[in-house]
């Protein structure tokens, strides 16, 4: 259906406009910072290690406030509402022992920098 494709493009525009992501979860003990990945397969995501303490407060489907810091710096970070899309565990190839956590920008709003 050509609406699934619209909104897989907006995703990958969304994508090209921010670099990174950080996560400053309630309970969790630091603030991540991740660089954004679009892997065709699994979409925008990004690549967390197996044993991150992140991971123990993120699941999927949980709707949280993320900061998206933008690939040309002169613009402004961006607070966006995100769901965990997916938590996928790599055992092989270029992301071993890691775990790519697919992410979907539900709505936006502009962020004190």
């Amino acid at each position: 259906m050509s609406e699934s494709g619209e909104r897989r493009s907006e995703t990958r525009t969304t994508v090209d406009e921010y670099y990174s992501v950080e996560f400053a979860i309630s309970g969790a003990e630091y603030i991540y910072q991740f660089r954004i990945w679009n892997l065709s397969a699994q979409g925008m995501c990004v690549v967390v290690r197996e044993d991150s303490d992140l991971l123990k407060h993120l699941k999927v489907g949980d709707v949280i406030n993320l900061k998206y810091r933008p690939a040309d710096l002169k613009n402004p970070t961006a607070n966006l509402r995100t769901q965990i899309r997916h938590i996928t565990n790599q055992e092989q190839g270029h992301f071993k022992g890691h775990v790519l956590v697919g992410l979907e920008i539900l709505e936006e709003r502009a962020a004190d920098a």
